[in-house]
């Protein structure tokens, strides 16, 4: 088992690695920017290295200034938690070179699923169902109105890098195609340094309903259930659940058949997630994987009642996966709260928290790394905390979920915990009726 772990991040996933560490019996680095200086997973660490100003680009993204960090402290691991560099295939190969085990997948494996054309031909191969489309990245825009032709309008045009919405459109004809195409492109190149575009059928009626793995290093695999990630803004998760309500038993078989061959078709070794489009008729296509920890790991935890980090830094020291595949017994959801004011189009509120109070009680859970008088900085994402809530039932959870944003008190910032409160009690999400598209659907500025 490692001695010393350095956390590659900030933020409440560098407190939850430390806390796990920790009760593992490892000591942990933290890394910090000027910025971070008062955050509390560098006061809860045992050793805290500055590695740069506030920009992102110099310092949780400067790798040259992480390994040193790593080697000045004889850490022998670094978990890179989510984000940053948690899918740097180039990071986790210096790593590798350097004799200190990144926590995480293998350069080879990030490499093949990273790269979502790529990931998209190795599903097929290994015979994992994928959305119709176009075979490796389109050239021109030619090309793109040929395959368009091919599999029929709508489509989405999406850039083969990165996430979060960057370089997506969808068309629904050849002329919105034509407009699409530059934009999109200039968009991803933009953001990730890769213009390249590939495209897809676009499925009406959308649920994107993911499914948790976990492999190790002596080819063993299963997967821990489904988590429904359907509420979101512009491709931002901003909820999500487990089990989804539209979830059958014989879907959670086929979709966790596929998770797990998936997870074998590269061998892959730690933790991550099989992400899935779902339609209205429970048709399911592989969307693309995520070789790291989620953000909503915590509510996986809550129904399998198993630390996932733990199972993470298990995995990397060599041990065999501790889980089976799995049905959930319980219900959790879990909601992120964000420094951003929802009726002003989320629009980013950093600032000083003048006042904090979280709630409590059976079955609530928060991670965050936020205090009263701690100053969110505005560099980075503006999700401040989790919360989470677990029952027997979907009602039961919700009622706590409900119950526990009307204790949360943050104030001096404006938070989307009003938007989660209205949320909440909204008919149609308490029946389980959305898709991926619920919030363009739904009016909540102006419903009680």
């Amino acid at each position: 088992m490692f001695k010393k772990i350095l956390i590659a991040n900030r933020g409440e996933i560098a407190l939850r690695v430390i806390r796990t560490a920790r009760e593992m019996g490892i000591q942990t680095v933290a890394v910090y920017s000027t910025a971070d200086q008062d955050s509390l997973h560098v006061r809860f660490a045992d050793e805290a290295v500055c590695i740069g100003p506030a920009s992102s680009a110099e310092s949780y993204l400067n790798i040259p200034n992480i390994m040193a960090a790593a080697e000045i402290t004889n850490a022998d691991a670094i978990h890179p938690g989510y984000g940053f560099l948690s899918e740097n295939a180039k990071f986790s190969k210096i790593c590798q070179e350097h004799g200190i085990k990144f926590i995480g997948a293998t350069p080879e494996q990030i490499e093949k699923m990273g790269d979502k054309a790529t990931a998209k031909a190795t599903m097929i191969e290994a015979g994992v169902p994928c959305v119709p489309g176009s075979q490796g990245l389109i050239e021109s825009l030619e090309d793109a109105k040929k395959t368009a032709k091919e599999i029929k309008y709508p489509i989405m045009l999406k850039a083969t890098a990165g996430g979060g919405g960057k370089g997506m459109r969808m068309c629904t004809n050849d002329e919105e195609l034509e407009k699409a195409w530059e934009s999109a492109r200039k968009e991803a190149g933009a953001a990730f340094g890769n213009d390249g575009m590939y495209m897809e059928k676009f499925i009406v009626e959308p649920r994107h309903i993911e499914i948790q793995i976990a492999g190790d290093q002596h080819g063993n695999a299963c997967h821990l259930s489904e988590r429904d990630c359907s509420i979101q803004r512009r491709h931002q998760k901003l909820v999500e659940e487990v089990p989804s309500p539209f979830m059958t038993d014989d879907l959670r078989k086929k979709m966790g058949a596929a998770a797990v061959k998936a997870t074998k078709a590269i061998n892959y070794e730690g933790v991550g997630t099989i992400e899935f489009l779902v339609d209205k008729d429970r048709n399911f296509y592989f969307m693309e994987m995520n070789t790291r920890i989620q953000v909503e790991h915590t509510i996986t935890e809550e129904v399998i009642n198993y630390d996932l980090i733990k199972e993470q830094i298990k995995i990397a020291a060599g041990d065999k996966v501790s889980g089976e595949n799995y049905t959930p017994r319980l219900h959790a959801i879990q909601c992120r709260i964000n420094a951003e004011d929802p009726f002003n189009d989320f629009r980013p509120s950093p600032g000083m928290i003048t006042n904090y109070h979280e709630p409590g009680g059976h079955g609530i859970r928060i991670d965050t790394h936020v205090y009263a008088g701690y100053t969110i900085p505005p560099y980075y994402d503006s999700m401040i905390a989790k919360l989470i809530s677990v029952a027997q039932t979907r009602e039961e959870a919700i009622a706590k979920m409900e119950r526990a944003l009307g204790e949360y008190i943050i104030e001096g910032i404006k938070t989307t915990v009003p938007f989660h409160e209205k949320l909440m009690r909204n008919e149609r999400f308490r029946k389980g009726d959305f898709t991926t598209k619920f919030l363009e659907e739904w009016d909540f500025k102006h419903e009680d």
